[in-house]
């Protein structure tokens, strides 16, 4: 399905682009053609034209659903690449070769993650390649109202994933020192099977999705596995794509079924307000770095340090943000080396304190500034103790 107009883009005029990748899965390719293809394909621009070279199979779908300006018979392209370099053995690379020659084309920019393989054939036959520095389409790091939107929905779909695991929790039950819901054993993987199942019926794909407890959840990207225990903090992190946009959403939450002891309050609580001191300074114009040095010296005033203890990192050890939108990471960054923040940018605040033996907290919730400021594209409450 193709993506909504305003989100489509236009190459710039001063270089031709090159990308080979399925759309499913590259954001690049997703951005530049605005349509899901599961398999790899070439597409490429001549100042500001756009193509896609598919199969019979595509043909038809990507010319109705697709940003191209011309979509392109691959196996037309293959029996003349034949013809021109006399093999009867042709590939990918000898069609480029050819749709360069042909639409006149002296040199391609490709991204980092350009197939090694293919820019090595390429290469081989005289065609000059330009890696492209940072990324291939810097403009995705500014968002439209509707690329916002998109990212809005993946934020619904993520708190309708916590949702279903915050009810699961307070309809459980503790018993003998283990948490049963429905009878059984609540466990890390029960809570991600009903949170991804939350998400599909929103309309999107959650994998990866993290539920971990205890010391699980002092390692930021465990998945987390097996029973979940009282009195534990449980880090509830949630990240799905929309699937008729392809746009992400991630949302975090921390819970705790029991009773918190008076450590796991202090921890909780100086983690709400770093992530709200740093969405209170979040404005177009602020460096990432700043916003994430906020978050660091906010932890150190409150006697939350960061260090390492027995060669395990402990504290706050990640960047306070990341940009979201076709990737889950992606530019801008909030972090030590972030760079300064843009009209229209997305990026997420998360700031988090892990220490093995108490435990760990994580509140991410996703902003988009705006003049002035930003405005949230997530919503769900902070309450994180369930009785």
């Amino acid at each position: 399905m193709s993506l909504p107009q305003t989100m489509k883009v236009k190459s710039a005029k001063d270089r031709s682009i090159l990308i080979y990748a399925e759309s499913d899965s590259n954001a690049d390719q997703l951005y530049f053609g605005g349509v899901f293809v599961p398999d790899p394909f070439i597409s490429f621009s001549r100042n500001s034209e756009k193509y896609a070279v598919v199969s019979a199979l595509e043909y038809a779908r990507v010319r109705e659903e697709s940003d191209f300006d011309e979509v392109l018979a691959l196996e037309e392209w293959m029996t003349r690449a034949r013809k021109q370099f006399r093999r009867e053995q042709c590939g990918v690379a000898e069609i480029i070769r050819l749709l360069a020659r042909e639409f006149g084309i002296s040199s391609f920019h490709i991204a980092e993650d350009f197939p090694a393989g293919l820019a090595f054939r390429l290469r081989s036959a005289g065609m000059r390649l330009i890696v492209s520095e940072g990324p291939l389409f810097p403009e995705r790091e500014i968002k439209s109202d509707l690329e916002a939107s998109a990212i809005r929905k993946g934020n619904q779909a993520s708190a309708s994933g916590i949702r279903v695991a915050e009810r699961m929790l307070r309809q459980s039950v503790v018993k003998n020192g283990r948490i049963y819901s429905s009878g059984r054993l609540l466990t890390s993987e029960r809570l991600q099977e009903a949170i991804e199942i939350a998400c599909i019926e929103k309309g999107a794909v959650a994998s990866g999705t993290i539920v971990a407890g205890g010391d699980q959840g002092c390692d930021p990207h465990c998945r987390g596995s097996g029973p979940l225990w009282p009195n534990e903090l449980i880090i509830i992190d949630v990240f799905p794509r929309v699937k008729n946009s392809g746009y992400y959403g991630d949302m975090t939450r921390t819970f705790l079924k029991g009773r918190p002891s008076d450590r796991q309050r202090e921890l909780v609580s100086c983690v709400k307000e770093a992530q709200t001191l740093a969405l209170k300074s979040l404005k177009p114009g602020i460096a990432g770095s700043k916003v994430h040095s906020l978050v660091q010296n906010h932890f150190e005033r409150k006697g939350f340090n960061t260090g390492k203890k027995g060669g395990v990192n402990e504290g706050f050890f990640h960047g306070t943000g990341h940009g979201l939108g076709l990737e889950v990471h992606e530019l801008p960054r909030a972090g030590r080396q972030g760079e300064k923040l843009r009209t229209g940018s997305v990026v997420t605040i998360e700031p988090g304190l892990y220490y093995r033996g108490l435990g760990g907290c994580r509140i991410e919730d996703v902003a988009r500034l705006r003049t002035g400021g930003s405005e949230l594209l997530s919503k769900y409450h902070y309450r994180w103790v369930i009785r």
